[in-house]
């Protein structure tokens, strides 16, 4: 796979020296690589994504496939005898989010870290502007009333935030319902072209009249009592595989909940209680699951939604403990994973390099970071690092041999004066992990 971008913008894609367009790279890609970052953490807050992992464990793909296609089997014999006002608008509405979701995800991540995000953000700023307010009020009298203005606006602005943290969570990428909608629209669009009409509205208004005609002849009621039939014995097969599926996924829960905690306690989380709750939801492409992983880190504190207890450092945390339960599941090849390790130091450094090590056993495992204690663990070291020539600055990336590896792990540990001691602690190091 390669992707050359020019100075202006452009760009081309290529998978075998053929040339692609970006939507069939990143779909290609998806199944060749887990890119796992800080944006990713907030996976953690989808439900979809928890519901993912479950199923990742469970080894019940086989049953998941075959309810997916007797729910589709399902849903189209239901849809065969009726039509929906409105039902195209909200199918094509469907059918633009799902065929955009990823954009879409980044966008509403981006506004969110804006907004509300854990560096700089806007609520942040306005915060502190408040803050510097309230300081010169014994000076200035307006400046009281000014500072009392912005607290709504910061109440306002969180709020947003936390609605878009609560649509992402509710976005999933779902090439089955994906499918299954472009089907429906197809066959909307050929009865339109049939009947000669512009919506579902008027195609039901022919079918009303279509529907009186054929009740005359006499076969049409038997029609659709028959199909009626049919829909009910399909009904009872798939709610019979769904109820299968959410005791194979019970069983899975269980046993994650204990990995997981187990996971986590060397990672500086030994008071994390954690659980995955489970709600009963109408059929849908995935089921009649709903998850929610309810966790709680300190002790005495009730369990509530990952996405309403834990800090950022807890969720990265988290999310990498998870990734290395699910490793051995998941077919992707290689993970890459990017600064995870942020805001971590000391001994929880050195025990989530481990675990990143740990999880290089199952698959191939590409970690960016700044943290000695986690660089060496790889079994290689690739150093990326920018130069100015006259015109422009070049970012480049080399392997360092064993020598300039010494030398680099010296760099991350004493800054820029990289003294013999220095030398010594990285020698140490990457002798005590076998490199």
């Amino acid at each position: 796979m390669r992707r050359e971008i020019s100075p202006t913008g452009r760009s081309r894609a290529f998978i075998n020296d053929t040339p692609v367009t970006l939507p069939v790279m990143r779909g290609v890609a998806m199944r060749l690589i887990d890119i796992h970052s800080q944006h990713s953490n907030l996976l953690l807050s989808s439900h979809s994504y928890q519901l993912d992992v479950i199923d990742s464990l469970t080894g019940c793909h086989s049953t998941l496939e075959r309810y997916r296609g007797e729910y589709k089997r399902y849903r189209e014999l239901a849809e065969e005898l009726a039509l929906s006002p409105g039902e195209d608008t909200q199918l094509e509405s469907q059918e633009r989010t799902l065929s955009n979701v990823n954009d879409i995800k980044t966008a509403l991540w981006e506004a969110q870290e804006l907004l509300d995000g854990e560096e700089r953000s806007v609520v942040a700023d306005v915060a502190a502007a408040m803050q510097k307010l309230r300081r010169i009020e014994p000076l200035l009298n307006d400046a009281g009333d000014l500072a009392e203005r912005l607290n709504p606006t910061i109440i306002e602005l969180k709020d947003i935030a936390r609605t878009i943290t609560a649509t992402q969570s509710t976005l999933a990428d779902d090439p089955a319902e994906l499918e299954r909608i472009r089907g429906r629209l197809s066959e909307i669009y050929a009865l339109e072209q049939k009947h000669k009409a512009t919506s579902v509205n008027q195609l039901i208004e022919i079918q009303h009249s279509l529907e009186e005609h054929l009740a005359q002849i006499g076969s049409y009621g038997e029609r659709i009592a028959a199909l009626q039939k049919q829909v009910t014995a399909q009904e009872a097969t798939v709610r019979a595989i769904a109820e299968r599926l959410s005791g194979e996924r019970k069983d899975a829960a269980r046993r994650f909940e204990q990995s997981l905690i187990q996971a986590a306690a060397p990672l500086g989380m030994s008071n994390l209680r954690f659980v995955v709750r489970f709600e009963t939801t109408p059929l849908s492409p995935g089921g009649t699951d709903a998850v929610s992983f309810m966790t709680s880190f300190n002790k005495q504190q009730e369990l509530m939604p990952v996405e309403s207890t834990a800090s950022g450092g807890e969720i990265s945390r988290l999310m990498l403990c998870i990734k290395s339960i699910i490793a051995g599941s998941v077919k992707l090849p290689t993970i890459v994973l990017d600064e995870v390790d942020t805001g971590v130091s000391g001994e929880t450094a050195d025990r989530m390099g481990e675990m990143m090590k740990g999880i290089s056993g199952k698959i191939q495992v590409i970690a960016i970071t700044h943290l000695p204690q986690v660089a060496v663990k790889g079994d290689n070291q690739l150093k990326v690092y920018k130069e100015d020539n006259e015109t422009a600055t070049v970012a480049s990336i080399k392997q360092l041999t064993p020598g300039e590896r010494v030398t680099e792990i010296a760099s991350m540990l004493s800054g820029a004066k990289v003294d013999e001691a220095a030398i010594n602690n990285a020698r140490s190091l990457l002798g005590m992990n076998g490199n």
